[in-house]
């Protein structure tokens, strides 16, 4: 095994440096999530913040309403469609309840984030 020595003002500027790169990638990760219209989200969290049902949100999926994706069993949805639906008058909710998915739907995927 190779040892190597380095003098403790330089083994600080790299951590330094460390510490910025890190910081660097973790707010260009944000910054990727940051348009709410490109951000998916599951049925539970459409149903729980806009106070919908889940046969409301199955006859939208039938009827073909509403694009979906399924994944694994679970239906997800983009925001960008959801938002249109309001707008169409198809799904009877408020804004403030919108605002609330897309900021507990941050909250929960920065939560899974941290806990990997």
């Amino acid at each position: 095994m190779e040892v190597i020595t380095i003098d403790s003002k330089a083994y600080r500027e790299l951590i330094e440096k460390i510490d910025s790169i890190a910081k660097f990638v973790a707010t260009n990760e944000i910054a990727k999530v940051e348009n709410p219209d490109d951000m998916w989200v599951d049925n539970y969290e459409v149903r729980t913040f806009l106070n919908v049902s889940e046969r409301t949100l199955q006859r939208l999926r039938t009827e073909r309403i509403i694009p979906y994706s399924i994944i694994s069993g679970k239906s997800y949805y983009k925001i960008s469609d959801i938002k249109k639906m309001m707008d169409e008058k198809k799904i009877k909710t408020t804004e403030e309840c919108l605002d609330d998915l897309i900021n507990n739907h941050h909250l929960n995927a920065q939560h899974r984030r941290n806990t990997k």
